[in-house]
């Protein structure tokens, strides 16, 4: 607590423009406002008392018991596209002052509403820190020019979906930037189940209303395409009518075509028909209850797409509003309608049906997780956002000491009787290599690679050699990436066990495929021999200084040596075995084998995977590299591909 009184609050200003809006942000406002030590909130709205979705959006607020700093009237009426260019200017004149008044430290932002564009621009060229709400999205419409232009000017992003968050990579954010929360507006979708709701629906339809026998009805223009929104909704209100049901149906936002659908609501007497509800605006915590106990939603809200799927409500999605959203099993699409038909055919096969609940826009607990992000941000860090942009070709460099430079790794190949470190030019030359005994201990063996990468990197500034990286070792490669593992201990191959009673290992463990097939397994075998005079065939001549080694077993098995040819077959049944195993749990496409014993063990790997594996593994490819020091070249190439690209 005494490190909190310390810290400098964060301003935080929240600007909200109507009821869909304000829901999504309300959540986290609550969070902000409950910890009055850590966070200063300012609240700004945009919009218009005059016109209703605003007026109302301004009244839920300050039911919430909300302090309102600033109410901006922003909106030009006319509802069409001149209209909302106008509404947008009309805000970034005023915006300046609001912010120069409030002086936030970080503004929030919400979605894709013209409005929040207006928001986000003033807030960037007034070097105000901006945090956005549900970026990455994809949706079909305008929206998402307007939803990727505030991505652009945000520094930090909070999105629903890993879908949404693989968006904003692939558009070079910031991935440290980016959280993961899910929606904030699930932290109650996900209780609202257990709070009274007959009386709710009572209200907004009539006393004898059931759940799942009425239908909640919202649709908006496509402002990209007014005259055929227009028409679906006539459509829609067609199929509504002769379908039959009671049904709820909100009026339209106030984009541009929003004015000719609330003709075509008059125009059939939509406001006049006993089986239908038209209205205005209802409170979101009310409108989700009429949502959740519905026997269907119609239109083409985010809302259907979304929270419904909370509940596992029917949902038939209408046209191209929506069209990239993730949604559950739940949602029924009708991209295009062209006529009645089609739509009364959907509601006949949603109506009444109950789905499971789908969590992919959040678990209820996304909250909790912005505030705490909220808290990790660091004021002193530059203001200037970064893009992570992938790497392009480079321009031809007037630099001649650039010019000259080889870009470089340096490969590690811990064998278990020698260590080898090597200078890898990006042309796959070894340019340089250096090779020790391996020591015994884990402690000198790290300390022998310290020595060697160290003695190998300054070699590399006297051969001109610019290195990228180290890597070690060889493992398992998918979609052209490297296996780490979540300690970077991927692919102990040599530690897979393949007999419970086997010889011992210097893991410490019996059986591994190291303690039967490595080169020290095989030298261990060939003293073995030896002295038991087992090993010595004809043709064979070793010097009495020579130690033995795997070298002296493969000779012996090429010159008849039934001895020392059980010994090579062993140890490669072994490693088949364990191969077998990999082939089980990755199904490969390809296993290569490399080292100076690969060619003696690739006949009898394959016969015992062509036994012993599964039928659907068996024709997998089992290959020998023909290169010349494969381990090194192997760790090499890992480095220097992944230091000249970006990879997500």
């Amino acid at each position: 607590m005494e490190k909190n009184k310390n810290k400098k609050k964060l301003r935080i200003c929240v600007a909200t423009c109507n009821r869909a809006d304000y829901s999504k942000l309300a959540p986290i406002m609550f969070g902000i406002k409950e910890q009055p030590d850590l966070f200063d909130l300012k609240v700004v709205v945009l919009g218009s008392h005059l016109i209703d979705d605003y007026g109302n959006t301004y009244r839920m607020i300050e039911q919430d018991d909300f302090d309102i700093n600033t109410s901006l009237h922003t909106i030009v009426r006319g509802e069409d596209e001149a209209a909302m260019v106008e509404s947008v200017g009309l805000a970034l004149v005023k915006l300046p002052d609001v912010l120069n008044r409030l002086k936030p430290d970080l503004m929030i932002v919400h979605g894709d509403r013209f409005d929040a564009l207006a928001v986000a621009t003033s807030a960037a060229l007034m070097n105000i820190r901006i945090l956005h709400m549900e970026g990455g999205e994809v949706s079909g419409t305008i929206d998402d020019s307007i939803r990727h232009a505030i991505t652009k000017l945000a520094h930090y992003h909070v999105c629903c979906t890993r879908s949404a968050e693989q968006h904003l990579i692939a558009m070079c954010e910031d991935h440290n930037r980016i959280l993961l929360s899910g929606c904030p507006s699930y932290d109650k979708l996900l209780t609202a189940g257990s709070k009274d709701y007959l009386s709710i629906l009572q209200t907004w339809l009539s006393k004898d209303v059931k759940p799942r026998e009425y239908i909640v009805a919202l649709q908006h223009p496509v402002t990209t395409n007014i005259k055929h929104s227009v028409k679906m909704f006539e459509l829609t209100l067609d199929a509504l009518i002769t379908f039959n049901k009671r049904t709820l149906i909100l009026f339209p936002n106030i984009d541009a075509g929003s004015k000719e659908m609330v003709r075509v609501m008059r125009k059939k007497g939509i406001e006049q028909n006993p089986n239908f509800r038209a209205v205005k605006h209802i409170p979101f915590e009310q409108f989700i209850q009429m949502v959740a106990h519905a026997g269907l939603m119609i239109g083409n809200s985010s809302c259907g797409v979304r929270e419904a799927g909370a509940f596992g409500t029917p949902v038939i999605n209408l046209g191209t509003r929506q069209t990239g959203r993730e949604t559950g099993e739940n949602v029924l699409h009708v991209r295009n309608a062209d006529s009645q038909n089609k739509i009364l055919h959907a509601l006949q096969l949603q109506f009444g049906k109950l789905y499971p609940c789908s969590k992919i826009y959040g678990d209820g607990n996304a909250v909790p997780r912005i505030l705490k992000f909220l808290k990790s941000i660091d004021m002193n860090e530059p203001l200037q956002k970064k893009f992570c942009f992938p790497p392009v070709k480079e321009c031809i460099s007037q630099d001649i000491d650039h010019i000259l430079e080889t870009q470089s790794a340096l490969a590690v190949d811990l064998g278990g009787t020698n260590l080898r470190v090597a200078i890898v030019s990006m042309k796959g030359e070894i340019i340089k290599k250096y090779i020790r005994s391996n020591p015994k201990t884990y402690d000198e063996r790290i300390e022998l690679i310290l020595k060697l990468c160290v003695e190998a990197a300054a070699e590399s500034v006297k051969l001109n050699c610019r290195i990228l990286g180290v890597g070690i070792g060889g493992g398992i490669i998918h979609n052209n990436e490297l296996i780490h593992g979540s300690m970077f201990c991927a692919a102990e191959f040599g530690h897979i066990m393949v007999s419970m009673d086997g010889p011992e290992c210097t893991c410490g463990s019996r059986g591994c495929m190291e303690a039967y097939a490595s080169g020290i397994a095989l030298q261990r075998e060939a003293k073995r021999l030896h002295d038991e005079d087992l090993l010595m065939t004809e043709g064979m001549a070793i010097k009495n200084e020579e130690t033995i080694n795997a070298i002296h077993l493969i000779q012996a098995a090429k010159l008849g040596s039934t001895e020392a040819q059980n010994v090579l077959r062993t140890a490669g049944c072994a490693l088949g075995v364990g191969i077998t195993n990999i082939l089980h749990t990755m199904n490969p496409s390809l296993v290569i084998l490399s080292g100076v014993l690969a060619a003696h063990y690739e006949n009898i790997v394959k016969e015992v995977v062509a036994q012993r594996a599964l039928t659907s593994t068996q024709a997998v490819e089992i290959a020998v590299s023909t290169l010349s020091d494969p381990a090194l070249l192997g760790a090499a190439s890992m480095v220097l591909d992944y230091a000249t690209r970006r990879t997500y």
